[in-house]
């Protein structure tokens, strides 16, 4: 927990404590429903809660925004940055229910009043949303096929609306093919950590 403190240092009491009671909500959670590899849970802060709140470090999100992340998987990016900005509402979709079922136990565990979530495909929902976060779940091409008609016209942050995306490696090929604005910001810019050496916040504008 010392790792969230150290990065983010403006943490209310509230804050404080949800993040405290993540590591242990996940542990129980994990030997009941495998969401997070065993070595990861390990380094659960370093690895889960503070990698996803490296769109943090990208954005301050509004109060009123409102974000989806797709493929959530155990919750992540969506339930760390829903603790971080109480006034933003986030859902939060994965196409695997045992997933969703950890999750929506943990938000429940934690009072986050600004979290819903539903077992659905990407492609099914009919939303729309400010921005739309995830971690890693497929090429960005193909992800972008998925959530191209889920963002709003309408901006209310200082980045305009579009996707957010944690990605590891080098991605020169892979966005070689979008057309829209985009920009990678490295992650070890903000963190001091060995792990995020290679991690990358992927912004990308589709409008």
């Amino acid at each position: 927990m010392d790792i969230i403190k150290k990065y983010f240092t403006k943490l209310t009491d509230d804050q404080i404590k949800k993040f405290e009671q993540l590591g242990p909500l996940y542990q129980e959670w994990n030997e009941q429903i495998n969401v997070i590899s065993r070595k990861d849970m390990d380094h659960f802060y370093e690895r889960h809660v503070l990698h996803s709140l490296a769109i943090a470090k990208i954005i301050r999100f509004n109060p009123g925004t409102t974000i989806l992340d797709v493929g959530t998987g155990g919750g992540f990016p969506g339930i760390p940055l829903a603790i971080l900005f109480p006034e933003c509402k986030f859902h939060l979709v994965d196409s695997i229910g045992k997933k969703i079922k950890v999750v929506e136990a943990v938000t429940e565990a934690l009072e986050l009043k600004n979290v819903r979530c539903s077992h659905i495909r990407a492609e099914e929902l009919k939303d729309k949303y400010d921005f739309i976060i995830s971690r890693a779940v497929t090429k960005m091409p193909v992800f972008i096929s998925w959530v191209r008609k889920r963002l709003n016209k309408q901006h209310k942050n200082a980045l305009p609306n579009g996707i957010l995306y944690l990605k590891g490696g080098d991605l020169t090929e892979e966005m070689s093919t979008i057309q829209t604005f985009h920009e990678s910001h490295v992650i070890s810019d903000y963190y001091d950590e060995e792990f995020f050496e290679t991690k990358k916040v992927v912004y990308v504008q589709l409008h």
